[in-house]
């Protein structure tokens, strides 16, 4: 699983005027999925299933 930096850089995400990430290959918003017990975020495209991690 790539970091949301390392795919921002890659091309594989993109993020529009208010922030919001979303799937160079879907064109979708990325979803987030928050496990209490690991530090940071999850972020998945709910068209194709590919993940990134989001550390804060």
């Amino acid at each position: 699983m790539k970091s949301v930096r390392k795919g921002l850089r890659d091309s594989d995400l993109e993020k529009d005027n208010y922030g919001r990430l979303a799937c160079t290959a879907c064109d979708e918003e990325l979803k987030s999925e928050n496990d209490p017990d690991e530090v940071g975020t999850v972020r998945v495209c709910p068209s194709c299933g590919a993940k990134w991690k989001e550390l804060k």
